[in-house]
């Protein structure tokens, strides 16, 4: 079984963002960029089940800049076979991408995709959505477990007041959530060994895909500070305060 794994180059979780002065976007200078943990989560899943002996190969798939390179070598090192960099400095957006993977899957022919549910710079959390219905594909968004079943495949996924399993038909999309797994460090040894690693060049006109933006950002703003917390001296000065201030009873 062959799985393909899309994953984002974004800004690394731990870094605090700032917004541009301009209001046009986020200030992306001198900022460290690392794999979406979500993506993390997926290549992890793949490289589990290769493990298992149920895949044969995973590729590695990222759309965007040159050091997007980073995240697939990244992805390489935790145990990727390959990797293929659809080179744009253009923003993607969710249709967008799921336009341009449409024809990655088309060429490489994977049984599986596995991708993060969102990617934590834009949370559209729409991609794999998109992908299924183009592809006219099973979906299984938000797993926490994935299992092969003979020629089916069983997920359990995350939804609003506990657990649903359900069974695919291959050949599937699966988005990650974030109990599916823990991402491994990559070790030295592997570190060395995905430097010589193929990563296959492609632009997006090599997939014949219409990536052209359709939404324009208008601006983007700093969330509003908290206002401090006030104390209350009894229980009715706090229902007063619940009722007649915050107006949430």
């Amino acid at each position: 079984m062959k799985i393909l794994v899309p994953v984002k180059r974004v800004v690394d979780y731990n870094v605090k963002i700032r917004v541009k002065a301009d209001q046009t976007g986020v200030d992306l200078a001198n900022v460290k960029m690392s794999m979406n943990p979500f993506c993390e989560i997926a290549v992890e899943e793949a490289v589990r089940l290769q493990e298992a002996g149920t895949a044969t190969e995973i590729i590695v798939v990222s759309v965007g800049p040159t050091q997007a390179q980073e995240t697939i070598r990244t992805a390489l090192a935790m145990g990727a076979d390959r990797g293929i960099l659809v080179q744009t400095d253009d923003q993607i957006e969710p249709l967008g991408l799921a336009k341009i993977l449409k024809g990655v899957i088309e060429e490489e022919k994977p049984d599986m995709v596995i991708l993060g549910k969102q990617a934590i710079d834009g949370d559209n959390n729409q991609t794999g959505q998109m992908l299924a219905a183009l592809l006219g594909w099973s979906q299984g968004t938000f797993a926490s477990e994935i299992a092969l079943d003979g020629d089916k495949l069983t997920v359990t996924r995350e939804i609003d007041g506990g657990l649903q399993t359900i069974k695919l038909a291959m050949p599937a999309i699966v988005t990650a959530d974030l109990r599916l797994n823990e991402p491994r460090y990559a070790s030295l040894p592997n570190i060395m060994k995905a430097k010589k690693k193929p990563i296959d060049e492609k632009t997006i006109a090599d997939y014949s895909a219409d990536a052209a933006p359709r939404l324009e950002i208008v601006k983007v703003t700093e969330p509003a500070e908290r206002e401090a917390g006030i104390k209350v001296e009894t229980v009715n000065e706090l229902v007063d305060k619940l009722k007649n201030v915050a107006g949430v009873i």
